[in-house]
């Protein structure tokens, strides 16, 4: 699609290319979306965005974003930051939306840690990608009041990378005298905890070994 557009519908066009599953057809869709809709809508996206840059903050313990004005002088999300949860159970998922899936089942009140991706291959480049080092030092030595772990869940996606960033960090942990336990039958190979339904996930959590 080079220099069939304008450049200034060209370079939105890329923008939008670098969303993740996001290719250059589906971007121009969205761009030729955004230049039909009223100026109105478009200025509410902008200020959105721009809002949501200023307001989200990551948090201190599991990488989970959240909102600034709830963090408090913690620097915790809603998560780490309730005194209600397990502290002594952290759960290791991939992304962030694997963690709101997990806690929409209602099935889980402990704590999180956000991996940041997978490996493709146990390669060092790629294993460097990943916040294993902090996952590592949260264990050792936990920054909320009260978190002493006696189990760690790996809860990474049944797919090819998915279970090879599990089996790395099951021998990654094996240093820690804690229990290591993955979620149990009933998530189909291949498949994705996001797209997974709450029945299964319930499952999977109960049945983890």
């Amino acid at each position: 699609m080079n220099n069939l557009f304008p450049s200034s519908i060209q370079k939105l066009i890329s923008q939008f290319s670098k969303f993740p599953t996001i290719g250059p057809r589906t971007a121009a869709r969205f761009v030729f979306f955004l230049l039909y809709s009223p100026k109105e809508e478009v200025k509410d996206l902008i200020e959105a965005i721009l809002n949501f840059r200023k307001s989200i903050k990551i948090c201190s313990f599991c990488f989970n974003p959240f909102e600034s004005s709830n963090a408090g002088e913690t620097g915790f999300c809603k998560y780490c930051s309730n005194p209600a949860r397990d502290r002594s159970m952290l759960c290791v998922v991939e992304k962030e939306t694997d963690l709101y899936s997990l806690e929409q089942t209602g099935k889980y009140k402990g704590l999180y840690f956000i991996l940041g991706g997978t490996v493709a291959s146990l390669k060092q480049e790629d294993i460097q990608k990943l916040r294993i080092k902090e996952l590592l030092e949260r264990i050792k030595n936990p920054t909320i009041p009260g978190a002493s772990f006696k189990e760690i869940i790996i809860a990474t996606n049944p797919t090819t990378e998915g279970i090879a960033t599990s089996l790395y960090l099951k021998r990654a942990l094996k240093e820690f005298d804690i229990k290591i336990t993955k979620l149990g039958l009933g998530l189909p190979i291949g498949g994705e905890l996001e797209y997974a339904d709450q029945e299964t996930l319930s499952s999977a959590l109960e049945e983890r070994k």
